[in-house]
């Protein structure tokens, strides 16, 4: 999903950057006012492993993107779409200074893909599931996959904007691999959410602290 420098047009990163700077610099607001600080340590774990996953990625199209895990669902459920934002723009940032994971130009774009779009619609499609009484799991999987295509989109979108490839060889490729690849993120996510929510319950909403109790009776019972 990482965008490196040097394809995408002045006016695909400009307007990235304003949508990203905007939303980010919210949820630093949001965070200063209301983010307890017992959840600050417990995000840090997260943006470690979300790092650590994000660092196993392949080249797509000829290496003007790559394909790879992106965890804003798992972010995103447990402490819910401005703390997520902020983990993965943590991530996300540090990838593209540090590591060249990501290019600085193409900054804004890969921002409002995973820490902005990925995190919103996998939120959204999870709340939406709530409403007909599916498991935690089967939402969790839903809402994973879904966010990653939703991030792929968006990225092949702005790659057929630029001219770099056409926009059907834009999205086919990423939509393709990216839906195998949000298999894996799905299952992933519904593995490792029961587990991450009952190890820091007191941090997490009152909704999903339920559900993780519901399914820890059923499974002993």
């Amino acid at each position: 999903m990482h965008i490196p420098d040097g394809i995408l047009s002045p006016a695909v990163l400009a307007g990235s950057a304003l949508i990203s700077a905007t939303v980010v610099g919210y949820g630093f607001r949001w965070a200063k006012k209301k983010l307890e600080p017992p959840m600050i340590p417990t995000m840090g774990v997260m943006a470690a492993f979300l790092f650590a996953a994000q660092m196993i990625n392949f080249p797509l199209l000829g290496a003007a993107a790559s394909g790879h895990l992106l965890g804003g669902t798992l972010a995103a459920i447990l402490f819910g779409f401005w703390p997520a934002t902020l983990i993965m723009t943590t991530v996300v940032t540090i990838q593209a200074l540090f590591f060249q994971d990501g290019g600085i130009t193409a900054l804004g774009l890969n921002l409002l893909d995973m820490a902005v779009i990925a995190p919103a619609v996998s939120l959204g499609i999870y709340r939406l599931l709530e409403r007909i009484s599916l498991p935690t799991s089967v939402r969790a999987f839903i809402s994973a996959w879904t966010s990653v295509v939703a991030a792929a989109l968006m990225a092949a979108f702005a790659l057929g904007l630029s001219g770099v490839v056409s926009y059907g060889v834009a999205f086919s490729s990423l939509l393709l691999w990216h839906s195998l690849i949000g298999i894996g993120e799905g299952i992933i996510t519904a593995v490792i959410l029961p587990f991450a929510s009952r190890s820091s319950l007191q941090l997490l909403p009152q909704k999903l602290r339920i559900d993780a109790g519901k399914e820890s009776e059923v499974g002993h019972s």
